[in-house]
């Protein structure tokens, strides 16, 4: 690949103050006008101005000077690489105030960045679109030059010029709306000008909606814009919203500073959702709710995300970083407050317990790879900052967060954040800062033990070992980095500064003892614990490391699992540890096939999930050997006693967990093939075809799950029908993440066809090849091919953002012969994707551990599950 010039940022000479943009788009043509009155500030005499620009043509500019003459721009000089574009003047422009115009126009693009064009259906049955936009990271500068750099932040006042019968929102209020004086049909709508803040935080809103809308208690108007005629599945998120936003304020003790807010779906969208100040907005799946045809697990994410963007609002929107080094602030610290806020919100969820399995432990099991990278990541160019949008800067984000929250203690947090935002209001920030003020409301060396956990990557595994004397227990702990192809033995090893808590079995819930580890090895006498007690090391499983303890050490803990005297999350724990362990050679995988059966009176939603989810790795891998259904039938005798005991239908005074834990283990039984549940299922699943009995929402994912795995072409042309036929979003999504599931070769490559048609928006396209890829082995080596056959659609529909990453790493990572990794690696070599070559990175490094773990591992495992079933002797 040609080596990239050297990055540099804008030149300081010229910068903003305010922005008076005026903009009118074509929703026929899919073309825009601009026109720019920005007033600027000249630090030193210059005869040209450098801005950021892409996609956009400039047809004049020009500088007047304060009382002065206007003077035309001679030249624009685009340096299309770098997307910047350098305007000169005749003369030098001096010291002082003046207004820079440009009139300009640009594309209503369709690659879901910058101003684009956002497809739905009316409820006629027509096709039309809305103008929306997605600036973060570096997309401003596709919809109005700019200097599109998160420090240089400046107010706005923006004016849109639409058709009279279309909804038109932007960050601020509407201050005024009156018809456009050349064209009867359109509007010109303006409004209040905003506070000081970065351009990838602006936003506008052009198209067709219904709304929702109501007061928070401190006088916040807070509306939900939904496509039309489903304002009633607004509902949901107005109250999530409505109750968020006094959580915040009362928090961090700092008033939402806007009058307003609104929370809107979009059709096409790449994320989830934008945190765009005062105007969020948010895949239709990310916010839409109905009462009846939504799961469980969609309202929950429903509220996740939207205590996320609304803690942008504080983090990130009002202090916002000032470079993308720093971007981790923004999303590790929203990733990490969502769940406070869901927790306030509707503490029945167990959020936390959740927390571990959907961020901790992802974030655990990328950080240990070699092709990892610190936290804070030093970036330049647009593909570099698309790349940081990952696990690391959210999940492992958020993990570090939650520590360090839980080192500090709640009360010296939480002053610390106001004195930060405090300070920061309106500017820029970087990770040291927090640090500071974090470090002065409590008193404890906070940036010297975190800076070993942002500024280097990975995490340390904890070695434990134990000793009793008399009354006492004395335990060594040693750290080491932990890395996924087997512990650290070189000579520079790093270390870190461990908060290291231990509880005991007098009381799992309580800590008994808090250490610093700032050292490699120390040693901890615990008083008054008789020979029979266990000792839990990192209770809540809070601190970002594994933790290998000495085999005693593990067979006290065992009763544990099994009478659930650990806390739930610990079990989950202690199970994710020995199963990371096991993926990197330092114990055998059987000895956590053991374990595993110590979890058959489990109860907890999230403890199975977690569990359910690493045998789905184990299956994966063993779908490369000839005893695949030896493991299948292992599946089968784990979830049969809690399947028997949920049943099939919701009991009188059952909540959230008791739902999601039916439907993974339904799934999870129907899916390996246990008998009873596949009768049910098609039983069910004609029911409800029929129209004789609908199903429920959370049953939905399991029964159409389990008839296609099991299902012919008949059962898959049905499930498409259904697609169809869904009017609701999550619907179409639910039927499309499982269409992979179904097995004949022929049916596999129609699914794969079907993810590239028009019936599947186009951000939906990369989980329908993610479940071919993930379901079975030929359906990765189809979708592997497809992806190859593809690959300039599927890149160009993309455009290097986060979703071609995503692609990749589903398709890709469940290999596990060593010559895939060398095939991946060309393929790329040959079609380069620069926001996704660490992603391509990772994968063949995963390829490689999958590949030698089942050379280390297989031949135990298969004489395990034979002799689990051999006839006692």
């Amino acid at each position: 690949m040609p080596e990239r010039r050297p990055f540099v940022r804008l030149p300081t000479d010229v910068y903003p103050v305010n922005y008076g943009l005026c903009l009118k788009p074509d929703l026929i043509d899919f073309t825009f006008e601009g026109k720019l009155e920005a007033l600027v500030e000249v630090t030193q005499a210059t005869n040209q101005i450098v801005m950021n620009c892409a996609d956009i043509d400039i047809i004049t500019a020009s500088f007047a000077p304060q009382g002065g003459e206007e003077i035309n721009a001679t030249g624009f000089n685009y340096q299309n690489e770098d997307e910047k574009v350098t305007l000169s003047f005749p003369s030098a422009l001096q010291k002082g105030s003046g207004t820079l115009k440009i009139d300009f126009v640009g594309e209503l693009n369709d690659k879901m960045k910058g101003f684009y064009r956002s497809k739905y259906t009316t409820s006629a049955g027509e096709i039309r679109y809305a103008a929306v936009t997605q600036f973060e990271a570096t997309d401003a500068r596709r919809a109005f030059p700019c200097w599109d750099e998160p420090a240089i932040k400046a107010t706005f006042d923006i004016a849109l010029i639409v058709p009279k019968d279309r909804v038109a929102l932007s960050n601020m209020n509407v201050i005024d709306r009156k018809p456009y004086p050349e064209d009867e049909n359109l509007v010109e709508v303006k409004f209040a000008t905003t506070p000081i803040m970065s351009t990838y935080l602006v936003a506008f809103v052009i198209g067709e909606y219904d709304f929702v809308e109501s007061q928070s208690s401190d006088g916040i108007t807070v509306r939900v814009y939904t496509p039309v005629g489903r304002a009633e599945q607004g509902k949901f998120a107005l109250e999530v919203a409505t109750k968020t936003l006094p959580f915040y304020k009362d928090y961090f003790n700092v008033p939402y500073p806007l009058p307003k807010i609104d929370l809107i779906a979009i059709a096409d969208f790449a994320a989830g959702a934008m945190e765009n100040w005062g105007l969020v907005t948010y895949r239709e799946t990310a916010l839409l709710i109905d009462p009846k045809n939504s799961c469980s697990s969609s309202r929950q994410w429903v509220a996740l995300v939207v205590g996320h963007e609304l803690a942008h609002q504080w983090f990130g929107n009002l202090v916002t970083m000032e470079w993308w080094t720093h971007l981790w602030l923004n999303e590790g610290f929203a990733s990490w407050i969502e769940y406070l806020c869901v927790d306030h919100c509707f503490p029945e969820y167990d959020i936390w317990t959740q927390f571990v399995s959907a961020d901790y432990t992802r974030a655990l099991d990328l950080d240990a790879l070699d092709s990892s990278h610190p936290i804070e990541v030093n970036v330049g160019h647009p593909s570099e900052v698309d790349e940081i949008f990952d696990a690391i800067s959210y999940s492992k984000g958020a993990s570090v967060i939650r520590m360090l929250h839980n080192y500090i203690g709640d009360e010296d947090f939480r002053k610390g954040m106001n004195a930060y935002l405090l300070k920061f209001q309106h500017k820029n920030a970087s990770t040291e800062d927090l640090w500071d003020c974090l470090e002065q409301a409590s008193g404890k060396p906070i940036a010297a033990v975190m800076g070993s956990w942002t500024k280097q990557m990975g995490f340390p595994i904890i070695e434990v070992e134990q000793e009793q004397q008399g009354d006492d227990r004395i335990l060594k702990m040693s750290q080491k980095k932990f890395c996924a192809s087997g512990p650290h033995n070189g000579e520079d090893c790093p270390s870190w500064m461990v908060p290291i808590s231990i509880c005991t079995s007098d009381d799992p819930k309580c800590t008994k003892l808090k250490v610093l580890l700032d050292r490699l090895e120390t040693t901890i006498t615990l008083s008054g614990i008789g020979p029979d007690q266990w000792v839990k090391i990192n209770p809540g499983t809070v601190g970002f490391y594994r933790i290998q303890y000495s085999s005693s050490m593990l067979e006290s803990l065992l009763p544990g699992v099994r009478d659930l005297n650990l806390q739930p999350v610990d079990r989950l724990g202690l199970q994710n540890d020995l199963f990371s362990l096991s993926r990197a050679g330092m114990i055998s995988t059987v000895e956590v096939l053991k374990l595993m059966e110590a979890f058959v009176n489990e109860p907890n939603y999230t403890v199975w999930s977690d569990l359910s989810c690493n045998l789905g790795v184990l299956s994966s891998l063993l779908s490369h050997t000839d005893f695949h259904e030896e493991i299948q039938e292992f599946i089968r005798d784990l979830f049969t006693p809690i399947g028997l005991e949920l049943g099939w239908d919701s009991k009188p005074g059952e909540g959230h967990l008791d739902a999601l834990l039916r439907g993974l283990v339904l799934g999870k039984l129907g899916k390996a093939g246990h008998k009873p549940t596949l009768e049910e299922a098609r039983r069910r699943f004609r029911d409800h075809v029929d129209g004789k009995q609908v199903l429920p929402a959370d049953l939905r994912s399991p029964v159409y799950l389990t008839v296609l795995k099991h299902g012919d072409s008949a059962t898959l042309d049905t499930m498409l029908k259904l697609h169809k036929q869904a009017d609701m979003q999550e619907e179409k999504n639910r039927i499309e993440r499982v269409l992979g599931a179904i097995s004949a070769p022929d049916l596999i490559q129609k699914v794969l066809t079907f993810a590239l048609s028009e019936e599947v928006r186009p951000q939906d396209t990369v989980s329908v090849i993610g479940g071919v890829a993930g379901s079975s082995k030929q359906g990765r080596k189809a979708a592997w091919k497809f992806v190859k056959d593809n690959w300039e659609e599927l890149y160009n529909r993309y455009q290097g953002g986060f979703l071609i990453s995503r692609l990749i790493k589903l398709t890709v990572d469940g290999f596990a012969i060593d010559k895939m990794a060398a095939e991946v690696k060309s393929f790329f070599e040959s079609h380069p994707a620069p926001a996704a070559e660490r992603t391509v990175q990772q994968c063949c490094e995963n390829i490689l551990l999958n590949a030698a773990w089942l050379k280390r591992d297989a031949e135990d495992i298969n004489q395990y599950l034979l002799q689990r079933k051999a006839p006692p002797v």
